[in-house]
């Protein structure tokens, strides 16, 4: 009889265990990224506990409750055979959320919410990265998981609910208890309240501490027009210190950097390749002799820095000079394309011919659809099954002549699709056959992502040799198209689409921090760049080079104007900001409302200039 009415408190205690064994999971399988000691290990659990299990496990809780209560009401009502659906449905959802929480942090570094659901979508993006055993064991997990929530909440749910006033007694009282923790909870559950807001000096402690099911839910939104979305200051506020940031379009070129006005342009779009893999900016040595060989023979851009952290938001900054946003990246949202503008058009109109050619499937994050909306003319989609490339006797000459001594080994066969030597030597191959006209060519690599499986053994580091084997393929792409008559009338500009966690965190400026290195016989002289730029900036500063207009882009500054007299960069991710100007950086974390780093430490300014920037980015946003 107890038993059966005290089945609330069973359940309760039994999700709050589910709470603990998913957070010990995040903690182990994210040991690459930070080892906890037992200490820190400890604490996190305890604050995970007191600072959210306890009312999340209330809140999964609450049609029990009800259904409860009418079972007092109804003597007849079979209790079991009505929460039986809830449970499962439950717990397929709270297993789904805990273990997709503790995978993706290992790859993203911030908790999981809605914007995942926009990834999930294109599940070739995730089935192309990992292994099948790696996919086998996770899903295994979530089954095992979700059958250990789903069949416990079952059994110690009685068939029925023995009446009485006794009964009816504990029910109203309990019930009480109940409210106050539900209310609670909706009320607490709102976005910024996510983190604690004395976030541990540990990230992944900070971050494990909190219940995956309250990240998830707080990031849900019922509309889409993100009124209020990110509206951190007044209507005045914002409006001051935004002014200025983004000056208006001038005809001005303080500094030109080509010898011509209408070159042939080759974009070569490197999967991640951030300034981590760089040694001149400060990354590992010996990654990218390539690169290191290249930046001499260039213009180098020293403070370069990608808008985000993924390619989808890459792409749409660097080719359509727009901002990124947090949540949501608008390669997917077709009813934004119209309205965003776009480099491939801007060149379209000056009569370029415009093409992208890329080693993969393009029904990934719908970028065939983007790109055409964008005016790429030309989609080259150098696939496995169709590509008449295979093999290796389609590399480079330079390859081929040194195979001996050469690092490339195995077959061309990766799991995104045509590796990087191959896709880069057939936009050798379509340059060669550039005669009359302006030509716009894109050029996207892929191999270095994960699985990390290449055709290329230097590095003992699989991640690292998959970034060495992309900067190989560029080095004999370019050794290549040196010996092309093209060659004095083309710009080639190299920039990643982002960076790569690679033993770092977003705490680390240097994420955000990229190569750009524009070279080729269309340069005036090689040089370097010292001006902070965004990658959203491309499209501005090229087009001014070219003579060309660039009014329609807001948010792309051409950095060699005149009037850019506030240099600065803004950078973002689904959990963050990055702002840095000349007095520094700070970069902040939008869900726990703190500062993850400044350096040096200033009076908010720089923070409360990139507020205003992102809840001005949603602004626009909402009347497009």
């Amino acid at each position: 009889m107890k038993r059966s009415i005290h089945f609330l408190e069973y359940l309760y205690c039994h999700l709050l265990i589910i709470f603990l064994i998913g957070r010990v999971g995040f903690v182990l399988n994210n040991r690459p990224i930070e080892q906890l000691s037992f200490a820190d290990a400890a604490g996190v659990c305890w604050r995970g506990f007191v600072e959210h299990d306890l009312m999340v496990a209330a809140m999964l809780l609450a049609v029990p409750w009800l259904i409860g209560l009418l079972a007092l009401r109804h003597s007849g009502l079979r209790l079991r055979a009505w929460l039986t659906p809830y449970y499962i449905l439950m717990g397929l959802a709270v297993a789904a959320i805990i273990v997709a929480d503790a995978v993706m942090y290992e790859y993203w570094q911030f908790k999981l919410g809605m914007v995942v659901l926009s990834y999930a979508a294109s599940p070739e993006g995730a089935t192309n990265s990992v292994s099948l055993s790696y996919i086998i064991i996770r899903v295994s997990a979530f089954l095992l998981l979700a059958l250990w929530t789903i069949i416990p909440c079952i059994l110690m749910t009685p068939k029925t609910l023995p009446t009485g006033n006794s009964e009816r007694l504990w029910m109203r009282n309990i019930s009480i208890i109940w409210l106050f923790l539900i209310v609670s909870g909706v009320l607490w559950m709102r976005q910024g309240d996510v983190y604690t807001t004395k976030p541990h000096p540990s990230q992944l402690a900070d971050h494990a501490a909190v219940n995956p099911v309250y990240a998830f839910a707080s990031s849900i939104r019922l509309t889409d027009n993100y009124a209020g979305r990110y509206d951190f200051l007044s209507e005045e506020d914002r409006a001051d210190l935004f002014k200025g940031l983004y000056p208006e379009p001038a005809d001005d070129i303080q500094d030109t950097l080509l010898n011509r006005q209408r070159p042939d342009i080759l974009v070569v779009f490197l999967e991640g390749f951030g300034s981590r893999f760089v040694e001149e900016l400060g990354g590992i040595p010996d990654v990218a002799p390539g690169m290191s060989r290249l930046i001499p023979e260039g213009i180098f851009w020293e403070n370069y820095y990608s808008n985000s952290f993924r390619t989808d938001r890459g792409t749409v900054s660097a080719f359509c000079g727009w901002l990124s946003y947090t949540d949501l990246g608008l390669m997917k949202q077709t009813e934004f394309h119209s309205s965003l503008p776009s480099l491939a058009r801007s060149l379209g109109r000056e009569g370029y011919e415009t093409g992208y050619i890329y080693g993969g499937a393009m029904t990934n994050m719908g970028k065939g659809t983007f790109l055409k909306n964008m005016g790429f003319r030309t989609l080259d989609q150098q696939t496995l099954s169709n590509s008449p490339l295979k093999g290796e006797k389609q590399l480079p000459e330079e390859v081929n002549s040194a195979k001996e001594a050469s690092p490339l080994r195995g077959g061309l066969e990766g799991s995104w699709g045509v590796p990087d030597s191959v896709a880069l030597q057939k936009a050798c191959q379509l340059i060669s056959r550039w005669e009359d006209g302006h030509h716009f060519l894109v050029a996207q690599t892929l191999s270095s992502h994960e699985p990390w499986d290449v055709p290329y053994h230097r590095l003992e580091d699989e991640k690292l040799n998959a970034f060495a084997y992309t900067d190989y393929s560029v080095a004999c792409m370019m050794d290549s198209l040196r010996q092309l008559p093209q060659w004095d009338n083309l710009l080639v500009i190299i920039i990643p689409d982002h960076g790569f966690l690679y033993k770092q965190s977003y705490k680390d400026p240097g994420f955000f921090r990229a190569p750009m290195l524009w070279t080729g016989g269309a340069i005036r002289e090689p040089r370097k760049m010292s001006v902070l730029m965004n990658q959203s900036d491309i499209a501005a500063t090229l087009l001014s080079q070219m003579g060309i207009r660039h009014d329609e882009y807001p948010w792309s500054r051409n950095v060699l104007s005149q009037t850019y007299t506030y240099p600065f960069v803004y950078c973002n991710y689904p959990a963050g900001l990055l702002f840095a100007d000349s007095t520094g950086t700070s970069i902040y974390d939008i869900n726990g409302d703190a500062v993850m780093m400044e350096q040096p430490a200033d009076d908010g300014l720089r923070i409360m200039r990139a507020k205003a920037i992102l809840q001005t980015s949603y602004m626009l946003r909402r009347s497009h």
